[in-house]
């Protein structure tokens, strides 16, 4: 291990690998370790089941749940914008070689103790039960101005201006009630607390127009999903970063990061050091070069039946906006099941998850725990979330965030592109990710 590297990239999680893969596709020399013997870190799926109940201290899972093999259980409960940053990732880098998707059934909004479909085309508005009949036609108004909405055109804007007008001016110049904008910020436009009714409206009109576009590919919801769980995610982007001469070691346990003066120049292991220019990792490997931002709790929750009140749809996703439950952020409920491939026949995944707000955080899920009864078997995490308090700058070690508690990946997207700029000087390109020659590793 006497080479030097141009990057060197420690632990597996879906942030990493998405970096690797692109940094290798740019030509440079990258060196990827984990100290876990397997793929995606805290973005993992683990299987099998046996092995995700060992994990949280049960013994073995009953008969009744079947094959632990059929099994793919998610850590970090999320779904694809199917016109979102991370399928553009996918589809520019030919990943999606690797991993095949399954369109989401639904996606439902909760409101006064029901769930309802989200509604976002014009007929949906108009026939939604989520709506009051003056309601419908004041939204459907709204909606029809957002998707026709162009920062470059005069004409679609109505005196508003997308850098300075708030979401706010902008809901009240549509007389949409508070349930309405409930919906539509948190179930359309997936902010996770209402903090953006302060912001420029233009972000909000964009994640608006994104769920729309996402939603029109494919009808049932905007949302995809990878058969056999996101850790394929990550695998498939370390075989991008592998085809380009990346190298991979897992197992393999990391002593030091080696410093000459404020830069990193290497990563110390089993003894030895390996030289690098530039590093990146997640947080666990620099907890001296982070701090805690606050918490997730997720209950993961095995199920015999379809979440009520869904159509029996065999995915989905929830959004339990802030206010319906008297909270600051909004709890999320993604469920999953065979058709993905992740649980056995007739079992369903169902993963609840917030920001921690309390001293009993458990007790924050009870809105969405209620949707999910009965409940077969129930787990529960309290993660920590961490940002870089160092942004490599000096030191040339770019440390990831934690993931979330939104059922997206949006963020995560954002996270990498900052990244890329903070280590490259240069605005992320999607184009500058496009595959360069073909894969010699078993395609045709």
């Amino acid at each position: 291990m006497d080479e030097t590297y141009d990057v060197i990239v420690l632990g597996t999680g879906l942030t990493e690998c998405i970096l690797s893969g692109i940094m290798s596709v740019g030509g440079k020399k990258v060196l990827h370790m984990d100290r876990n013997s397997y793929y995606g870190g805290e973005s993992a799926s683990i299987t099998p089941l046996e092995e995700f109940f060992k994990r949280f201290g049960f013994l073995e899972p009953p008969a009744s749940m079947g094959r632990g093999r059929d099994w793919n259980v998610d850590l970090i409960p999320k779904f694809l914008m199917a016109n979102g940053q991370l399928v553009t990732m996918l589809v520019h880098t030919e990943v999606t070689r690797y991993v095949d998707f399954n369109v989401v059934d639904g996606s439902y909004v909760y409101k006064g103790g029901k769930i309802y479909k989200v509604p976002v085309t014009v007929a949906e508005a108009l026939t939604s039960d989520l709506l009051g009949f003056l309601e419908k036609r004041r939204f459907k108004k709204f909606l029809q101005y957002v998707l026709e909405f162009d920062e470059n055109n005069p004409k679609s804007l109505s005196n508003v201006d997308p850098h300075k007008t708030t979401m706010n001016e902008v809901y009240k110049a549509s007389d949409l009630n508070t349930n309405t904008i409930d919906v539509t910020g948190h179930a359309l436009a997936l902010h996770c607390t209402d903090d953006y009714l302060r912001q420029p409206c233009l972000d909000t009109i964009n994640r608006i127009k994104l769920y729309s576009d996402s939603l029109a590919r494919f009808g049932k919801s905007p949302y995809l999903y990878p058969l056999y769980g996101l850790g394929e995610l990550p695998q498939g982007f370390a075989r991008l970063s592998a085809i380009y001469g990346g190298t991979y070691m897992l197992n393999k346990p990391v002593e030091e990061i080696v410093m000459e003066g404020n830069a990193v120049v290497g990563v110390k292991s089993e003894g030895e050091v390996v030289r690098c220019k530039q590093l990146i990792c997640d947080p666990s490997y620099v907890p001296d070069r982070v701090q805690k931002v606050g918490q997730v709790i997720r209950a993961y929750c095995i199920l015999s039946h379809p979440i009520h009140n869904t159509d029996n749809v065999a995915s989905c996703q929830i959004i339990i906006p802030q206010n319906q439950v008297s909270r600051k952020s909004d709890i999320y409920v993604c469920m999953i099941s065979s058709t993905h491939n992740v649980a056995a026949e007739g079992k369903y995944i169902a993963i609840a998850s917030t920001t921690v707000e309390t001293k009993k955080p458990e007790e924050e899920l009870q809105a969405a725990l209620r949707l999910l009864e009965p409940i077969d078997q129930k787990f529960v995490s309290i993660s920590d979330l961490y940002e870089p308090t160092d942004l490599g700058k000096e030191s040339q070690i770019f440390v990831s965030k934690s993931y979330d508690a939104t059922t997206h990946f949006e963020s995560t997207c954002q996270d990498i592109k900052d990244i890329y700029k903070r280590m490259t000087g240069l605005d992320f390109d999607f184009d500058e990710m496009k595959r360069k020659h073909k894969d010699t590793c078993g395609d045709e």
